[in-house]
């Protein structure tokens, strides 16, 4: 019997709730153990620094299908702790995985052993082990050519735009309890995706566009640089918590040499730095190029500097979940930068 879409679609991916486990004792012994087991022990042990550092602005740095597949309730109870200060995407994280879910869609459990024209056929797309709905997906796409719609035709930041989401999902009613863009908007956390039309979102300003080239709404990539070298200077002590790499990592680490440009005084070097990476030197790209490099380029302090070679679903939920553990976040400020810019209200 030929297949539908519901028999694929029938068992939804479980974000995993670090609150339930609590790893303090296994990452502290993985400190006396080696390899990756070591370094992801240093690298705890950075992020309790960061935390702890009543100074240091946290910037969050994330690319990979890492929502998709269960590490979206990580990242929510890193914002809804103030456990983060900002957050730097790709955007595909953001919305077509965030936005995604909140607007009430799901991704489902699935399997790479599947004939991948038969998904095509049945509208699934396929994200490794993971399904989502291309239907559904579409509606995501067309939500955001609304927003634009919606809102006065200009450039926008990346910043500014996705802050207009928060404000969609907050006067139509949010669908989930662990949005990530809700939570930011609501806790004034500002999120960058200096690559936004490379997702959902692009397809829903390509819909936008098509009505009229010269009176839209549009993307100031440079604006979004500016926004975020905002950040450095306003609080030049800063960490950086970097879960891939790619645009997000270059994007965040150019800041320093940004506001070196602008007001030196301010242009410290990423006093903290983490990176969980799979990627590393020898493919010649950035996701896999180190940490220590970048302090040759004046963008990343070496004494707190510690790279990961895990996937993400392995070592994010152990780093973070032992700095939840320890209570870390519980006298600290947040900072709440998105009040750092001045917003312009929906015409």
């Amino acid at each position: 019997m030929k297949k539908t879409k519901a028999d694929y679609l029938n068992e939804t991916i479980q974000h995993l709730d670090i609150k339930k486990h609590n790893v303090v004792g296994l990452v502290e012994a993985m400190g006396k153990m080696a390899f990756s087991a070591r370094d992801l022990n240093r690298s705890a042990k950075i992020y309790e620094m960061m935390l702890q550092d009543k100074e240091c602005g946290i910037i969050l740095v994330l690319a990979g299908s890492l929502f998709s597949a269960g590490l979206k309730k990580v990242v929510f109870d890193m914002v809804n702790n103030n456990m983060v200060d900002a957050i730097v995407s790709t955007g595909a994280l953001i919305v077509d995985q965030d936005f995604f879910e909140a607007l009430g869609f799901k991704h489902y459990v699935g399997t790479k052993w599947v004939d991948d024209n038969e998904m095509r056929d049945l509208a699934i797309d396929r994200i490794y082990d993971t399904f989502i709905d291309e239907d559904e997906l579409r509606v995501c796409d067309e939500t955001i050519g609304e927003i634009c719609d919606s809102l006065e035709k200009r450039p926008y930041s990346s910043r500014e735009f996705i802050y207009e989401m928060g404000r969609h999902l907050d006067k139509n009613g949010c669908q989930v309890n662990d949005s990530i863009v809700y939570e930011c908007y609501k806790k004034n956390v500002p999120i960058f995706v200096p690559a936004f039309s490379d997702c959902s979102a692009g397809f829903g300003f390509v819909m936008h566009q098509s009505k009229n080239r010269e009176d839209c709404v549009s993307l100031d990539s440079a604006r979004d640089f500016l926004e975020l070298t905002d950040i450095k200077l306003k609080n030049p002590n800063t960490g950086i918590f970097m879960v891939g790499g790619g645009v997000p990592k270059n994007f965040t680490q150019d800041i320093v040499v940004a506001a070196d440009l602008l007001d030196p005084s301010k242009a410290d070097m990423h006093k903290y730095a983490i990176q969980i990476t799979v990627a590393d030197e020898r493919d010649g790209a950035l996701s896999g190029s180190t940490l220590k490099e970048a302090s040759s380029w004046g963008k990343v302090s070496t004494t707190y500097e510690q790279m990961v070679y895990s996937e993400a679903t392995l070592a994010m939920p152990l780093i973070v979940g032992y700095a939840y553990h320890k209570g870390l976040y519980k006298d600290r400020v947040a900072r709440e930068f998105q009040n750092l810019y001045q917003e312009v209200p929906v015409s």
